[in-house]
């Protein structure tokens, strides 16, 4: 019986009820002391009964009304869902798809009804399948967006780049029950970045080179970035005693400048012949391309400098020279046949000015290095790392 019909029911016995009650106690040869206490009972119950049937009533059409609102919203979303520019899937904790939008469909080059109970590792290469099934195992154990990078192909079609943001959803009790999952083609986003990083070269393209010898000072200007074509830059300021502080080093392709730091003193000096470019300021924040490529090398010559900070915050002068080794091996190294050679010779102070500490203690603690057969230095006086960790 649906709620109509109740209500209608109990409307009717109600109305029956009254009438029959009424009746009774109008009738002149009945006293109201004679009607049945069961019969009064019945007919207040039915009045209870009729006030439950329209607060019911009204509580139906209340539900009626979410519901119809809550269909309106569902068929929203799943509009938004299945006309989204990016393409989107919905998959087990296995990745067995459940849901797929339009755009996830027309990427993979299939219809949206053949992508449902199809897995994901179908549209992955041979060789990037056990990669794909790592992940998701790590994916049903973390609550993390994470973002994949792997290559999928298109059903009978082509391989492309894709960028894959999967979350998890989990129930009440936490346990994970599918994986959200965004697509994106990044091929052409990939050629783009390649044609800019095969475009260095129009840094210093038309540009007038300036030259410098090992041990000439660079003159700075505030409203341009130096880029190192050829050569290697020291960077160093002065403490207060008037000892030089190295806080960093410009090989080729890498950036420098005075606007790049709030040090008073800053200085650049050749290790090397030098072949420099300048950039204006100007210029990178008139082009797009030209930040994009400068952004890395910038960052490069941040990190390079938080290594020397490292450095000079360790305790004890040996641990301090190790870190500078070990920096320096990776900045400026060349594997030959013995080990490790840096390609361009510093001096004692140098390497002193880095670590914080004398001429006198870096030549001691060197010396005892060389003796252990750890450093060496081959006929140009350049050192070499043997076994160097």
């Amino acid at each position: 019986m649906n709620i109509e019909k109740f209500i209608q029911r109990s409307e009717t016995l109600h109305n029956r009820l009254a009438d029959l009650y009424q009746t009774a106690s109008v009738l002149p040869w009945i006293s109201p002391d004679l009607l049945p206490q069961a019969f009064k009972e019945l007919y207040n119950t039915s009045k209870v009964v009729q006030l439950a049937a329209e607060e019911l009533h009204q509580q139906n059409e209340e539900l009626i009304q979410t519901r119809n609102c809550l269909e309106t919203e569902r068929q929203h979303y799943q509009q938004l869902f299945e006309f989204a520019p990016d393409a989107y899937l919905v998959t087990n904790t296995e990745g067995i798809i459940q849901e797929a939008n339009f755009t996830a469909a027309k990427l993979l080059n299939v219809s949206k009804q053949f992508l449902v109970g199809k897995p994901m590792i179908n549209f992955v290469p041979l060789e990037e399948r056990q990669h794909l099934r790592n992940e998701l195992i790590e994916l049903s154990q973390s609550d993390r967006v994470k973002e994949l990078l792997i290559p999928l192909q298109q059903h009978h079609g082509k391989f492309f780049d894709a960028a894959l943001t999967v979350a998890v959803a989990r129930n009440p009790q936490g346990k994970a029950t599918s994986l959200h999952w965004a697509l994106r083609n990044i091929s052409e986003r990939k050629q783009v970045e390649l044609a800019i990083v095969k475009n260095d070269s129009d840094l210093f393209y038309d540009r007038p080179v300036q030259k410098y010898s090992k041990g000439e000072t660079i003159p700075l200007n505030p409203l341009v970035i130096l880029y190192v074509c050829q050569g290697l830059v020291k960077l160093s300021t002065y403490c207060e005693t008037g000892e030089e502080v190295l806080i960093g080093l410009a090989t080729a392709e890498m950036v420098f400048g005075s606007s790049l730091t709030s040090l008073n003193i800053y200085q650049a000096t050749a290790l090397s012949d030098v072949e420099l470019v300048s950039i204006y300021a100007a210029e990178i924040a008139a082009s797009p391309n030209l930040s994009h490529i400068l952004l890395p090398k910038i960052n490069q010559r941040l990190r390079q400098t938080e290594s020397f900070l490292v450095i000079c915050g360790r305790r004890r002068v040996q641990e301090r020279l190790h870190h500078l080794l070990q920096l320096l091996k990776q900045e400026v190294g060349e594997t030959v046949p013995e080990g490790t050679r840096l390609s361009v010779r510093f001096t004692h102070e140098d390497i002193a000015s880095a670590c914080c500490t004398t001429r006198v203690t870096i030549t001691r603690l060197i010396g005892k290095l060389q003796e252990e057969g750890i450093i060496s230095f081959d006929l140009k006086k350049h050192m070499i790392l043997k076994h160097f960790d």
